[in-house]
């Protein structure tokens, strides 16, 4: 009997980080496949909410996306569409994605693009706790969506004028949710964290394994051939 070939996986972002997170438990995405979004939270909506609904949205539309990059290869091979390379298709694939966002309270931080929203986002964080919500979708080959909500709690020292000013000269803030990259200097920041590590990072490694292993992706099975 011919041995069952391993499903592929979709990592709907162009984050280093997740992919970074993925590789360390053994997953290597078959396919990077980012979407551009609008991620301007909705009128009155929740951190919470807004992380859910992004996550979401990013694994739909770069399933959409492949499955309309499928349906146009089998449109131009006709009758032999059943020639298609497997390879270049993936349109059975698990799709993953995932969205981090920043908040005080109800207050959304931005992801920061410009000096002035790092300095701002910054100066709201320093000396005090501010929670960290990452929502991981994922959708299956048949089309079913699976999702998580993880919520982590993150307090930071009190920062001074220098240290403010060292980090805006790192640029490691730069797109970042909440203006700080919690895996690069501002962890000398971080006086205490309740929850997901890799949540904050990008990606929660616990609950995006168990989703995946729970429709069936053989997670440990990667471990065999992990070098």
């Amino acid at each position: 009997m011919a041995a069952k070939p391993t499903p592929k996986l979709v990592l709907a972002s162009s984050s280093p980080r997740r992919l970074a997170l993925l590789q360390q438990v053994g997953l290597q995405p078959d396919r990077l496949q980012p979407v551009d979004l609008d991620e301007t939270p909705r009128r009155r909506e929740s951190p919470r909410a807004l992380a859910g609904r992004l996550a979401c949205a990013k694994a739909q539309v770069a399933r959409d996306t492949l499955v309309a990059h499928a349906r146009s290869m089998d449109a131009r091979k006709g009758e032999h569409a059943d020639m298609a390379p497997k390879t270049d298709r993936y349109d059975d694939a698990f799709v993953l994605g995932a969205d981090t966002v920043v908040a005080i309270g109800q207050r959304i931080l931005p992801k920061t693009e410009t000096v002035n929203e790092a300095v701002e986002a910054l100066e709201r964080l320093s000396g005090r706790a501010h929670r960290v919500y990452t929502g991981v979708a994922f959708i299956t080959p048949r089309g079913g969506m699976r999702k998580r909500l993880v919520e982590t709690k993150v307090r930071f020292k009190k920062l001074s004028r220098m240290e403010i000013d060292a980090y805006l000269a790192s640029e490691e803030w730069r797109g970042k949710a909440g203006g700080y990259a919690i895996q690069g200097l501002a962890a000398a920041f971080v006086t205490s964290l309740q929850g997901s590590y890799t949540g904050v990072v990008g990606l929660p490694l616990f609950e995006t394994v168990s989703l995946l292993q729970g429709e069936g992706f053989p997670v440990v099975l990667n471990w065999l051939n992990h070098e």
